[in-house]
C-alpha cells in the first residue's frame, strides 16, 4: 500500500484515489452534467484534488432571511416588511403528511443514507450513460440543503447566486464536503426541519410555512394529505408546477408525489388514490408585505422607520451593512406610534381633505420631552397610482420626503422671538414697526460680512392700518412682519441662526438656514416634523430633544431572540426656562388675534401660531399642548397651486388660511390623541399689555394675517395668528409678497409641476 508522504499529507495516488471517490459519491452525475464512468477517471486533475482539500473544514448556517414585523407602541402591527417571505418553525409544527410527502419524492431513501446516497449515484450514473444526456440526479436531501446554504448566503445579488447554483464539479464536490459535515452535526430530523425551512415554494413564499398561508391560508401543522403532496411537488421546479398558474400540470405533479408516498409505504395505495380524486382546493392568501399594507395609514411612518434603520450607524457602520441586516428580517420593531394618535390624526385628515383635491396635506404630532413621534399621516394615500404618492411630506428628503420642505410663513416668527428673549431682549421690547420699510441694512451675520440690501427690497404688513410702536405680544398676535424684520436688525441673525441651530431647524434639503432677514418671514422650506419637534421645545420648558421612531428591536437568531441597540432621543437645552415659558405665553392667545380661533382646543391649556405663504401656496398651523405638539401643512406638492377660489375636503374657500384648514385638522387631531390624557398647564408669565392710544391705527377685529413684500429672494409670506380660546375673527388678508421664480421646488401630487419628483 502506497505510503503517506514525509510532510503527512497524502501521496499523489492517494490523492487520486480520494478525488475519485469524492467524484462518484458526490454525483459526478449532476443535474445539467453528464459524466459518463470511464470519463471520471480523467477528473482527478491535481488542481481539482487541491481544491477539495483547501475547502473550508466547517460550513456557517446562514441567518434565514425571515419576515420582520412593525409594532406600534402598544404592540399592535403595523405592517411586515420582508426580502423574503418566510417564517422558521420548528419540525413539530409541520404537518407529518408533508414530512413524508417531501422526503418520498425528493430523496426516498433519506433515513437509510449518509449524506449521499450511493445507490442513487450509481443509478443516476447508469440512467444517464444509457440515454446519452441526464434524465436524473442525485442529489440528497442534505446536499440540497448545503445547496440552498449557498443560495440563501448569496442574497439578492445575481452574481453570487449564479456562482452558487452554477452547474459545475468544483461546487458539487464541495456541497459534498459540507453535506458530510451536516449529517454528522445535525443528524436527518434537523436536516429535515432546515430543509423545509428554507426551500423556496414560489409564489414568493420561503420555507413551509410561508407556503402554507400562501396557498391554503392556514398553518403548515394542519396540512392535509394532499396539500402536502402539492407542496412537496412543487419545490422541483416553482414555476413549471405552479398550482395559481397551471392548475392541470399542478394536479398531475400532486398524484405523482402521491403515488410515490404509497410506493414508499407512507400511505396505502387507498389513500393515495382517494387523494388523487380530491381537487386541489387552494385558499390563496396574497402576500401582505411592505408598509404600503400599514394599518391607519401608517404606512408614510412605516417607511420612515425603515429610513432610520437603513441610514442610522447604530445599526452598522456602512449602508451596506445595514441592509444586510435588514434585507434579513426577523426583526421585531416596537415603535413609538401610539395608535390613538395615529387613528386621530388619519382621521382628521380624511375629514378636512379629500384624495383627489387639487391639495393635500400632511401631520405630525410630537411627544415634548421625550421626542417620540406619536403620530404621522398625509391626506395623498401611499402608492403609486393616481392622486397617491410614495414622498413622505412630513420629513425631509433625505428621509423620504420633499426636495426642500415647504415655506411656513409666520409660524418661523416664533424662533425669532426666543432668540431675542435669550439675547435679553424683554417681552415688552417695542419697535417702531411702520406699515412698510426696508430691509435694514447691514444686518450682521455669524462671522461674516454683514447683509446688505443692495437691490432696495422692502417689506409691508398686511394692512395699511398696522402701524406701530408695537410690543412683542401685540406684534406677535397680529404677526407684524416689519416688527419682526426690525428685531432681527437689532439682535442681529447670528442669534436667530444660533436659536434653529439648537432647534435643529434645517431645511429640507437637510441645509443650513440662508443668513438672510427674509427667514423671518418663513420663505424657507421646512418639514412638519421638523417643526414639531422645534414646536416642542417651547412645551418642554426649552429642552429640545431629537424626533425618534424605534422603542426597540429584537431579532430572531436561531431559536434565540437577541436585542438590539436602538437610536435613543438625545436631549439638550435649547433656550431657558423662562424664554421658553414667555413664547409659551406669546402662543397661548392672551391677545386675541381672531385667526387661530379655529384652531384652539377649549379643554386644556394650548398655544399655536398659523402660516400662509405668498400666494396661498402654503397654509400651516404649529401649535401644542404641555403634553404634545403637533406641525399641519397645507399645500400642492408642485407648489403650483394658488389657494384662492378652491375647494378642499368639499369645503368651498374664497381664501386658505393657516387657522381655516390646517387650524381645524390641528385641533381635531389633537382632540383624538390627546383623549383621556393628563391636561397639564403652561407656566405662564405675565406680559403687561402696553398704554393704550398710542395713535397706531385701528386694532379692533385684526385679521392676523399679514404679508412682507420684497423683490429678489425675499420670499413670501404671511398670514399669522394665535390659537385662541374666545373672541372675534376679523377681516382675513391677502398676502402680496412674492418669491422669486424657482424658489419653491417641492415634490408632486401626480403632476409634472417644475422641480417636482413624483
Amino acid at each position: 500500500m502506497p505510503k503517506k508522504r514525509s510532510g503527512g499529507g497524502l501521496s499523489p495516488f492517494q490523492q487520486a484515489a480520494k478525488f475519485l471517490g469524492v467524484s462518484v459519491l458526490a454525483g459526478a452525475v449532476m443535474a445539467g452534467i453528464a459524466l459518463p464512468a470511464a470519463g471520471a477517471l480523467g477528473l482527478a486533475a491535481k488542481g481539482s484534488v487541491q481544491s477539495f482539500d483547501e475547502i473550508p473544514d466547517s460550513l456557517k448556517s446562514p441567518q434565514l432571511s425571515q419576515r420582520t414585523t412593525i409594532l406600534d407602541s402598544e404592540g399592535g402591527q403595523i405592517a411586515t416588511v420582508y426580502s423574503r417571505d418566510r417564517t422558521v418553525v420548528d419540525l413539530k409544527d409541520i404537518s407529518p403528511y408533508m414530512q413524508k410527502a417531501i422526503v418520498a419524492i425528493e430523496d426516498s431513501r433519506f433515513y437509510e443514507h449518509g449524506a449521499i446516497d450511493l445507490k442513487g449515484v450509481l443509478r443516476a450514473l447508469n440512467q444517464n450513460a444509457q440515454s446519452g444526456g441526464v434524465s436524473q440526479g442525485a442529489s440528497t436531501l442534505t446536499q440540497q440543503l448545503v445547496k440552498n446554504y449557498f443560495v440563501e448566503e448569496a442574497g439578492d445579488d445575481p452574481t453570487k447566486v449564479a456562482q452558487a447554483t452554477q452547474q459545475t464539479l468544483g461546487r458539487k464536490i464541495r456541497e459534498l464536503k459540507y453535506a458530510i459535515q451536516l449529517e454528522e452535526k445535525l443528524g436527518k430530523k434537523k436536516i429535515l426541519e432546515n430543509y423545509l425551512n428554507i426551500t423556496f415554494f414560489g409564489e414568493q413564499a420561503y420555507g413551509i410555512e410561508a407556503a402554507a398561508q400562501r396557498y391554503f391560508s392556514k398553518p403548515a401543522k394542519k396540512l392535509n394529505l394532499q396539500q402536502s403532496a402539492l407542496l412537496a411537488g412543487i419545490v422541483q421546479s416553482p414555476s413549471r408546477y405552479d398550482p395559481v398558474n397551471d392548475e392541470a400540470e399542478a394536479t398531475k405533479r400532486r398524484n405523482t408525489v402521491l403515488q410515490r408516498m404509497a410506493e414508499t409505504n407512507d400511505i396505502s395505495q387507498a389513500e393515495a388514490n382517494k387523494a388523487m380524486k380530491t381537487p386541489l382546493g387552494l385558499k390563496v392568501s396574497k402576500p401582505n408585505n411592505g408598509c404600503i399594507t400599514a394599518v391607519e395609514g401608517a404606512a408614510f411612518f412605516c417607511k420612515y422607520v425603515e429610513k432610520v434603520f437603513l441610514s442610522d450607524p447604530v445599526f452598522g457602520d456602512t449602508k451596506e451593512e445595514r441592509a444586510k441586516i435588514w434585507n434579513q428580517g426577523g426583526l421585531t420593531i416596537r415603535t413609538t406610534l401610539d395608535p390613538q394618535a395615529q387613528e386621530s390624526v388619519q382621521a382628521s385628515l380624511k375629514d378636512h381633505v379629500n384624495q383627489t383635491d387639487k391639495v393635500t396635506a400632511a401631520a405630525t404630532l410630537v411627544e415634548p420631552g421625550t421626542g417620540k413621534i406619536v403620530g404621522m399621516g398625509q391626506a395623498t394615500p401611499y402608492g403609486y397610482g393616481k392622486n397617491e404618492t410614495e414622498y413622505n411630506y412630513s420629513v425631509n428628503y433625505a428621509m423620504g420626503g420633499s426636495n426642500f420642505g415647504f415655506p411656513t410663513g409666520s409660524t418661523f416668527k416664533p424662533f425669532v422671538a426666543a432668540a431675542a428673549l435669550e439675547e435679553g431682549r424683554p417681552a415688552t421690547q417695542e419697535y417702531a414697526s411702520p406699515y412698510e420699510m426696508d430691509y435694514p441694512s447691514p444686518v450682521q451675520r455669524c462671522g461674516t460680512d454683514p447683509y446688505v440690501n443692495t437691490q432696495g427690497d422692502t417689506v409691508e404688513n398686511e394692512a395699511e392700518s398696522e402701524v406701530g410702536p408695537y410690543q412683542m405680544k401685540e406684534a406677535m398676535a397680529k404677526s407684524v412682519n416689519t416688527y419682526f424684520v426690525q428685531m432681527i436688525s437689532d439682535i442681529g441673525l447670528c442669534p436667530v441662526v444660533n436659536m434653529t441651530d439648537k432647534l435643529h431647524v434645517t431645511q429640507g434639503n437637510g441645509e443650513k438656514l440662508p443668513e438672510s432677514p427674509s427667514i423671518a418671514l418663513g420663505a424657507v422650506g421646512l418639514s412638519p416634523l421638523t417643526m414639531a419637534t422645534a414646536y416642542a421645545s417651547f412645551a418642554a420648558r426649552g429642552m429640545y430633544c431629537t424626533p425618534v421612531a424605534i422603542e426597540s428591536i429584537t431579532q430572531k437568531v436561531g431559536d434565540k431572540q437577541k436585542s438590539l441597540e436602538v437610536p435613543k432621543s438625545t436631549c439638550s437645552r435649547a433656550m431657558s426656562e423662562q424664554t421658553a415659558d414667555t413664547v409659551n405665553t406669546l402662543l397661548s392667545g392672551v391677545i386675541d388675534s381672531g385667526t387661530g380661533q379655529a384652531a384652539g382646543l377649549t379643554d386644556r391649556a394650548n398655544a399655536g401660531k398659523t402660516g400662509t405663504t405668498d400666494s396661498r401656496k402654503n397654509a400651516w398651523f404649529v401649535g401644542y399642548t404641555p403634553n404634545l405638539a403637533g406641525a399641519v401643512w397645507v399645500g400642492s406638492a408642485t407648489q403650483k397651486v394658488e389657494m384662492e377660489n378652491i375647494t378642499i375636503g368639499g369645503v368651498w374657500h374664497d381664501k386658505v388660511y393657516g387657522g381655516q384648514v390646517p387650524g381645524p385638522i390641528w385641533k381635531d387631531a389633537m382632540t383624538g390623541a390627546l383623549d383621556g390624557k393628563d391636561s397639564p398647564s403652561f407656566n405662564l408669565i405675565n406680559i403687561p399689555d402696553p398704554p393704550k392710544d398710542k395713535g397706531k391705527g385701528n386694532d379692533d377685529g385684526d385679521n392676523g394675517d399679514d404679508n412682507g413684500n420684497g423683490n429678489g429672494n425675499n420670499g413670501g409670506l404671511i398670514d399669522g395668528g394665535l390659537t385662541t380660546t374666545g373672541g372675534t375673527t376679523g377681516d382675513t388678508p391677502t398676502p402680496t409678497i412674492s418669491l422669486p421664480e424657482g424658489f419653491i421646488q417641492g415634490q408632486g401630487d401626480g403632476g409634472n409641476g417644475n422641480g417636482g419628483r413624483d
